[in-house]
């Protein structure tokens, strides 16, 4: 498929393909389209219309389309944005600016360009807007476009000559002028070149802003500028409330000269909240306009929002319609003051856009309509737009009816009032629409709107409008609000039956404390008669509280109420609480003497109610009206009244038994009546001595009535407590009737309770002074007898034992505090003070009673109290016995909470060893593995198995909470003290030393190793040599030691046997002495015999075997060791070699070698090689390390010094030939006589040696004039150099240009530039195998510690020479083209132990990282790939020379980590790598991942990488890794083990799903 074409090639297709230009040849269907642009320029220009309105009618789908030429600019340019489609991210808007600046360059004075940011043209539309009649939208009218006639975008040519679209890439113009290729005009597109281009559209628009997708550029005609501007200044602001789409609208001017402005600008914005009524097939939202005008403030309206749907009738239908099955009404209800401009008058219909049309209706109708051609009103005439209408009503009811029911809901910001102003009260200024209006109104009245949604007035002023009518007590007519009606206890009232209203209104005059108050008459007559009377009656009662008055009640329940009454004194009382009956004849009196209800309000009535007599004509026998005001004014008398809350005397002396009967019947009443009995009248009633017993008179809160035989029981066994049982005869045995009551009083009925008395009883007397030995036996005897009788003891028992009244060993204590002794106690009784009960006080006869003591609590044989032996605990090491240490573990093993007793026992010396009684953490219980290590030293306490036999080690865990040492660990550390405390003390002895050696052979072969034991007796000095040494510093002494005796004092180990020697016995641990680091062997003690050389008086005795010896022990010393120890030159300077010339010092020595010169043995300080044999000369370093010439061309000086003791002519001219081949410099001091030297010096000038100016000046000269120096020259330059630097010498020197290097064994001079110092080994290691190169710096033999590496590296450094680890240019591209990798398990390479390393080095409280930065870190090792290659992984290393070359080396780094990306890329291996190649790795692995996790901490990245390194060698074991974090004291924290964890448990989990996918996928493969 071809790839679309740009948009300019689209555009000249249409013009080659449809137009025929560029073709040479006409197109046949030129003619009709000159006819067709024809029609529609007539069409265009016939209409009388505005300019504007002509233009911008209607919309397209797509933005600028077909449309119709009637109506605004304004209206088209709305529509065809809201038919647009729209990106979602942006808020829809459209733009309008007017400019005076000719941005199109064809003249005019005015440019209006119109900016709209949808989606843009596509190709289809550029195609429909070059043709006449074609719209993307016809026949879209049901899918929202509102866009209807045709003509659309061309109606812009009534106001510009050379419209302009920039929109998705296309750049295109049109022209009214015929195009001068095809003479067709409107249609024709032409590309728009550079004028105007985006970047002046963006400068008018705003450069801050970004352009939207589609502008149109109108450059306008003169004659129609002024339309257009009024147009545009009249744009009204209500014109989104019916887009769905378009939510902000601006019109702005853009003028060089503010004040020449002549528009009027302003923005539009709005914003919608919806809300569906899917019932009513409509919808609601709140929407909300806001407008600036220029010089106005900003305004705002919201709009109550319906939309709702009606079926179109057949009726109805028209062919302009035709597709449209449903009308859509949409009314917008103001809330506030509509939205305008200036003078502007609002319309009241829409039909998408504005008419012109305004109804006076508060409310906005918008609908499909029909509508003049001139778009200022719609076809009244038309079916469509009258069905429309007719179903306006319907939809204001619906709309109405919702928006009062939901109220704030619906609009927060509108007061149910409020929505009242929308009804259409007023008649419209348009008489057609006094249809709707009537409409609206008939279905409104047909709707009890305020009754039904009543709710919905709550919280507004509608509830304080005073709308009730009543008759007020002085009889006058007046009103209440709603509010006043139900929220005061004042009531409205309707009588239930008519003829009573006058009468009751009536008596509100007269009895003014009633608080009900009528209806008038006529109002409760009209109410009858209404047909919505329960309706009405309804919505009184539930919101104004109206009451519905039943005469006979209101009668009983408020008349009677308020009626007045006279008191005992004569008064009329008018208020009142309650009333009380006349004191003559009346119950109250007999029982309670005298009136206890005064103080409470109660009225007492005067006798006279009881009288006979004539009231209101009639006549009333005695009692009858005091009847009467019992039965309807409550008139009371016990005992049927309420009691006082106040006490009564006639209760604290006997009552009779009526008295008595009316007091419990009075209470029986009450408590059937559910009141409560005050506190003061219940109290008075139970503590009142009134009710008879067998004790006397006594309170009924101590008095029992038995309902069964226990009372008789009771009283018959003596129980030294006197119980007050009820006189039931005295009572006629009549009480049992009145159980409930007594109980309600104090009464107690239960056996129970009945021994919780006689508990309690004595317990009060115990509390005096405590129960003797026969009150004591007295309640056993009871318990006894009442279990026999079948009687729980259960309160006796509970009221008594929590006293402290039983004698124990201890003193008085609660019976659940003691314990009966016997054998089961008698091992606690000796580790513990424990509360016996005292058998010697209460006698021998109280252990018959031990069923009774248990019942009470007292603990009878041990059951397991291991919780009272720890409580009450106490040592003495004389009752410790085996069975007692026993007790002590069992009651740790069963005991939950014991610390506070191991801590006690930590301290005590009570556990039996075989040296004696110790502490826990002193002791040892010996396991038979590691027994050996327990036997090293004498009087280690072990417990004692012949004291506790074998039952001590079932309680090892026990023991071990004691702190006795159990386990391998613990034994180590506890010998590894006593071992440092021997070696303090120097008590070690010879058996100790030889068992410590046993135990350590006899541990190793079961792998157990008693770490701080062996770290101990490697560091500690215990062997004695010389002293005592640890064994590091020792030697073993054999044979091959023997020859170096005469010349070093050498440490061996004491095999004597002396008091501190060890014994021949000792060599047989020559293996474990050497893994404790003692020296076993010759070839590794050289260090021993540098530093402990002591040349003896007499060199004579020095054999050839001692001295070839001790020359093989400096060889090997300097094979390891960089330099001499302190004092090994001093210690050598003394004459011991033998020479030709005798023994000499080893400074004033040659070494023999014929083959170099002429010269002969005898004629110099020779090594004797008769006496040492040829075998000498193999020690050449060695002697050379001593200072020994073995150069033979290098001795002139030596040889010269013996000139003098040779006087054979053929020797001295042999030596001196010798010394001419050497180019020997004579100096004075050789020939003439020490006293002269001193006048040549200051008389001659002579001076006493050159100075650090001449071997500058001779090295210059070198420089200069020779390729090639003499290793001896070049050695003694440096030589004096090293001895005599100074500031001076070096700045000297600084001068220089060369320096040495070595080629060949040969010693050239080369650039400094060129040159360098080795401080980077494995750097020096790369470079030095370029052959044609020779790149570091010589050094000199080091003879002196001033010739030492470091010295001469400082020389070199002041003079200039770079260091290689300075110069050198690391190259880190890396590519992967010449790779081919396989991916890996990163399990392999990425292990738990060095994820443990990265985390215990990180978690180093010293570095302060938390631990979610730790995790971060570490987490991108986790999502490592590993990829694995056969090629090298190599890194590239540079330096840059003097002549400008570069020098290239690459060095295999066998791994390369890209962190980026998360790949970690290696060098395979085959098979088993050897240890340089496990080094290697270990070394480049751990720089690799330090480098890369430490990139921000570079300081720390060495550290980490040593840790790393040995861990890798280690493989990552677990143990190991331990160790190395130990010895390096880090640690892995427990959120880092979690997270360890965490990460494992992840790891398994991915392992098994990829278990599981394979297994799936050989499943499949077999079937």
């Amino acid at each position: 498929m071809p790839p679309p074409a740009s948009p300019r090639e689209h555009m000249e297709r249409i013009r080659r393909e449809r137009y025929y230009i560029g073709r040479g040849e006409q197109n046949p269907l030129t003619e009709d389209m000159h006819q067709a642009v024809n029609y529609l320029s007539q069409e265009l220009y016939s209409k009388d219309v505005h300019f504007l309105m002509e233009l911008v009618q209607n919309k397209n789908t797509n933005p600028w389309k077909l449309g119709n030429v009637c109506g605004h600019l304004i209206y088209i340019s709305l529509q065809n944005a809201e038919d647009n489609e729209y990106p979602s991210e942006v808020a829809p808007s459209l733009e309008f600016l007017i400019t005076s600046k000719d941005i199109t360059g064809c003249g005019a004075s005015s440019t209006l360009l119109i900016f709209n940011n949808e989606r843009g043209f596509s190709a289809t539309n550029i195609e429909s807007i070059c043709r006449v009649g074609k719209s993307t939208k016809k026949g879209n009218r049901h899918q929202g476009y509102i866009g209807e006639k045709g003509i659309g975008f061309k109606s812009v040519f009534l106001i510009s000559n050379q419209p302009h679209i920039f929109s998705n890439g296309y750049q295109i113009k049109f022209n009214e002028k015929p195009c001068a290729e095809c003479n067709i005009v409107y249609i024709v597109p032409q590309w728009v070149e550079s004028t105007p281009s985006l970047s002046d559209i963006e400068a008018l628009y705003g450069c801050s802003k970004i352009l939207p997708t589609t502008i149109i550029i109108l450059p306008l005609k003169s004659e129609k500028i002024d339309a257009v501007k009024r147009q545009l200044s009249s744009m009204h602001p209500e014109m989104l409330l019916f887009l769905t789409k378009i939510r902000k609208l601006s019109v702005r001017e853009d003028n060089s000269d503010p004040s020449n402005t002549t528009v009027s600008e302003i923005p539009i914005s709005s914003e919608k909240n919806y809300q569906a009524r899917k019932n009513m097939h409509a919808e609601s939202y709140t929407l909300h306009l806001s407008a600036e005008e220029t010089g106005k403030d900003e305004a705002e309206c919201g709009y109550y929002m319906w939309r709702q749907k009606f079926p179109v009738k057949p009726e109805n239908r028209v062919d302009k319609r035709a597709e449209i099955d449903e009308w859509v009404i949409t009314l917008a209800f103001p809330h506030g003051e509509r939205l305008s401009r200036g003078k502007q008058l609002s319309p009241g219909i829409y039909a998408f856009l504005p008419t012109e049309m305004v109804t006076s209706f508060p409310f906005i109708i918008q609908a499909d309509f029909l509508l003049a051609s001139s778009r200022e009103a719609i076809l009244f005439d038309s079916p469509w737009n009258k069905g429309i209408l007719e179903c306006v009503p319907s939809a204001f009811m619906d709309a109405f009816v919702t928006l009062i029911k939901s109220g704030a809901d619906a609009s927060p910001s509108m007061s149910l009032p409020s929505m009242f102003n929308f009804l259409p009260v007023n008649s419209s200024q348009i008489p057609l629409l006094e249809t709707v209006r009537s409409g609206i109104k008939d279905k409104v009245l047909a709707e009890a709107i305020v009754l039904y949604n009543w709710q919905n007035f709550s919280g507004t002023n509608m509830l304080s409008i005073p709308l009730l009518k009543y008759v007020d007590r002085g009889g006058v007519l007046s009103f209440w609000s709603i509010s006043r009606a139900s929220q005061w206890n004042d009531r409205l009232c309707i009588a239930s039956e008519n003829k009573y209203i006058s009468w009751l209104i009536s008596w509100n005059k007269e009895f003014l404390s009633s608080n009900r108050f009528f209806l008038p008459p006529n109002t409760q007559t009209a109410l009858e008669d209404l047909s919505e009377k329960i309706t009405v009656k309804n919505w009184l009662q539930n919101h104004a509280r109206v009451e519905m008055l039943h005469i006979e009640s209101y009668f009983s329940s408020e008349l009677c109420r308020t009626m007045p009454v006279i008191d005992s004194y004569g008064y009329v009382v008018k208020k009142r609480n309650r009333i009380i009956v006349p004191a003559k004849g009346s119950k109250w009196v007999g029982l309670m003497g005298t009136n206890p209800w005064r103080n409470e309000g109660y009225i007492e009535l005067s006798a006279d109610y009881k009288s006979a007599g004539h009231f209101a004509g009639n006549y009333t026998p005695e009692g009858q009206l005091l009847e009467f005001l019992k039965t309807n004014l409550e008139a009371s008398d016990v005992p049927f009244i309420h009691p006082p809350d106040a006490r009564f005397p006639t209760v604290s002396s006997p009552l009779t038994v009526n008295n008595a009967f009316l007091l419990l019947e009075w209470i029986r009443n009450l408590k059937s009546s559910g009141v409560r009995l005050p506190d003061l009248f219940l109290t008075c009633v139970k503590e009142g001595s009134w009710l008879k017993t067998s004790a006397g008179y006594k309170s009924p809160n101590i008095s029992f009535l038995s309902s069964s035989n226990w009372g008789s029981l009771l009283q018959t066994e003596p129980s030294c407590v006197d119980i007050p049982m009820i006189d039931q005869q005295h009572y006629q045995n009549k009480l049992h009737m009145y159980k409930e009551e007594l109980k309600a009083i104090g009464v107690r009925f239960e056996f129970q309770e009945a021994s919780a008395y006689i508990g309690s009883h004595l317990m009060s007397i115990a509390a005096g002074n405590s129960l003797t030995r026969e009150n004591v036996y007295t309640l056993l005897r009871l318990i006894r007898f009442l279990r026999e009788k079948f009687l729980s003891p259960s309160e006796l028992i509970k009221s008594v034992k929590e006293g402290r009244w039983m004698k124990s060993t201890l003193g008085y204590r609660r019976p659940a505090d003691c314990i009966i002794y016997d054998s089961d106690w008698a091992v606690a009784s000796c580790i513990s003070n424990q509360p016996f009960v005292d058998v010697l006080s209460y006698g021998a006869a109280i252990l018959e009673y031990k069923p009774e003591l248990e019942l009470l609590g007292v603990i009878v044989g041990f059951k397991d109290n291991y919780q009272l032996v720890i409580d009450n605990f106490k040592f003495s090491s004389d009752d410790i016995t085996s069975e007692a240490t026993v007790l002590i573990l069992k009651c740790i093993r069963y005991v939950g909470s014991y610390d506070d007793f191991i801590r006690k026992l930590k301290d005590l010396k009570w556990l039996k060893t075989i040296v004696g009684f110790h502490a826990p953490n002193m002791s040892f219980l010996v396991d038979p593995e590691w027994e050996c290590l327990l036997k090293v030293f004498n009087g280690v306490p072990v417990i004692d198995y012949g004291f506790y036999g074998s039952v001590i080690s079932s309680y090892k865990e026990e023991l071990k909470k004691t702190g006795l040492i159990t386990r391998f660990d613990d034994a180590s550390k506890a010998i590894t003290h006593i071992f440092k405390q021997k070696v303090l003390n120097s008590s070690l002895e010879k058996a100790d030393l030889l068992a410590l050696l046993g135990s350590y052979r006899q541990l190793a072969t079961h792998d157990l190793i008693p770490v701080e034991l062996f770290n101990a007796m490697r560091t500690e000095k215990w062997l004695t040599s010389l002293g005592f040494r640890s064994p590091s510093d020792a030697i073993l002494f054999d044979d091959a030691w023997e020859p170096l005796s005469p010349i070093a004092n050498l440490p061996f180990i004491d095999d004597g046997d002396s008091c501190y020697g060890l014994g021949m016995e000792i060599h047989g641990y020559k293996d474990e002495l050497k893994k404790l680091g003692v020296t076993v062997e010759l070839k590794q003690g050289a260090r021993f015999v540098i530093t402990g050389i002591s040349i003896p008086s007499d060199p004579s005795k020095l054999s050839k075997a001692t001295i070839l010896s001790l020359l093989g022990c400096i060889k090997s010393y300097f094979t390891l060791a960089a330099g001499p120890p302190k004092g090994f030159q001093e210690n050598l300077c003394k004459k011991w070699l033998k020479t030709s010339m005798g023994y000499q010092c080893p400074n004033d020595c040659i070494l023999f070698d014929p083959t170099q010169s002429s010269i002969c043995m005898e004629d110099g300080p020779f090594i004797d090689e008769a006496f040492y044999g040829s075998e000498v000369a193999s020690f050449k370093d060695a002697l050379t390390r001593i200072g020994v010439t073995v150069d033979i061309k290098q001795g002139k000086d030596l040889v010269a010094r013996h000139l003098r003791s040779h006087n054979d002519r053929i020797t001295i001219s042999r030596i001196y030939s010798y010394l001419m081949e050497s180019n020997w410099l004579h100096v004075l001091d050789k020939y003439y006589d020490k006293n002269l030297l001193d006048f040549f010096l200051y008389y001659l000038d002579v001076r006493n040696g050159p100075g650090s100016e001449d071997y500058c000046r001779l090295w210059v000269t070198w420089e200069k004039s020779v390729q090639e120096i003499a290793v001896s020259d070049c050695s003694a330059f440096w030589k004096f150099i090293a001895t005599n630097c100074s500031k001076n010498t070096q700045k000297l020197l600084s001068g220089c240009v060369k320096v040495p290097v070595c080629t060949d064994g040969k010693i050239i001079l080369s650039k400094k530039e060129d040159v360098f110092i080795p401080d980077d080994l494995l750097l020096t290691d790369l470079f030095s195998k370029l052959a044609q190169h020779s790149f570091f710096i010589w050094y000199p033999a080091s003879i002196l510690p001033s010739m030492s590496r470091a010295s001469l590296n400082c020389i070199y450094d002041s003079i200039g020479v770079q260091r290689i680890s300075k110069a050198v240019t690391k190259n880190d591209a890396f590519t992967l083209d010449n790779y081919h990798f396989r991916t890996t398990d990163p399990s392999e390479v990425i292990k738990v132990g060095l994820l443990k390393i990265i985390l215990s080095f990180l978690a180093d409280p010293a570095l302060n990282i938390p631990a979610e930065e730790r995790h971060r870190m570490v987490s991108c090792l986790l999502n490592v790939t590993v990829q694995e290659s056969d090629e090298p992984i190599t890194v590239g290393y540079s330096v840059r020379l003097s002549s400008g070359e570069v020098v290239d080396v690459k060095s295999s780094r066998m791994l390369r980590w890209e962190r980026e990306d998360s790949k970690l890329y290696m060098q395979s291996s085959d098979g088993e790598p050897s240890y340089k190649e496990k080094i290697e790795f270990a070394t480049y692995f751990a720089e690799e991942i330090s480098q890369g996790l430490l990139f921000e901490m570079a300081d720390q990245i060495p550290s980490l990488a040593e840790l790393i390194k040995f861990g890798s060698l280690l493989d990552f074991e677990d143990a190991a890794v331990g160790f190395l974090l130990k010895s390096k004291n880090l640690q892995v924290f427990p959120e880092d083990e979690h997270f360890l964890k965490s990460l494992m448990l992840g790891h398994y989990r991915a392992c098994t799903v990829m278990l599981g996918q394979v297994y799936q996928r050989m499943k499949r493969s077999r079937d």
